[in-house]
């Protein structure tokens, strides 16, 4: 069960950010994907509370945000690590070997899929397509793409994030 909290706002920077977004979309629908995405930038992940309040601010049920929220995989809606490891599962990235990788990161980081580090350093997630199929496989971390992988790369390109 997720815990709400009662005393969560979004801050001034955050309403002003919105409200900014505002100017460049026809309709409320339009920046809500905006809105999550500054909230989730200050604070990592979008809580239930603030779904309500960014809802609030465009005029919007809390239910239409909920739904874009949960439709774009790198909006999250728990917490997650300091780095987010996307490893892309698509058919090209299996055919190139990313179960291997997928297989090291969860050995090495003692994670499984959907599952952040004890030292809350890294979370492992995967996605759909990384849209790199050229280069695959492919992984992400953060807004970091990498490429033509395998897992004897992983332990130095993990050291870059801490």
């Amino acid at each position: 069960m997720k815990e709400i909290s009662t005393t969560f706002t979004l801050t001034t920077f955050e309403i002003n950010e919105i409200e900014k977004q505002k100017k460049y979309y026809e309709n409320s629908r339009s920046v809500s994907i905006e809105a999550l995405k500054i909230v989730q930038k200050k604070r990592g992940w979008v809580c239930d509370q603030a779904i309500i309040e960014i809802a609030n601010i465009l005029n919007l049920n809390p239910s239409e945000v909920e739904s874009v929220a949960t439709f774009y995989s790198q909006i999250y809606r728990q917490p997650v690590g300091r780095n987010v490891i996307r490893y892309c599962d698509s058919v090209v990235c299996y055919l190139t070997g990313y179960e291997k990788i997928k297989k090291f990161l969860e050995d090495y980081l003692f994670i499984k899929i959907g599952n952040t580090t004890v030292d809350g350093r890294f979370t492992l997630l995967p996605v759909c397509c990384l849209g790199n199929c050229d280069k695959a496989p492919t992984i992400m971390i953060n807004e970091d793409l990498y490429s033509h992988l395998n897992p004897d790369l992983i332990p130095n390109l993990l050291e870059l994030y801490k």
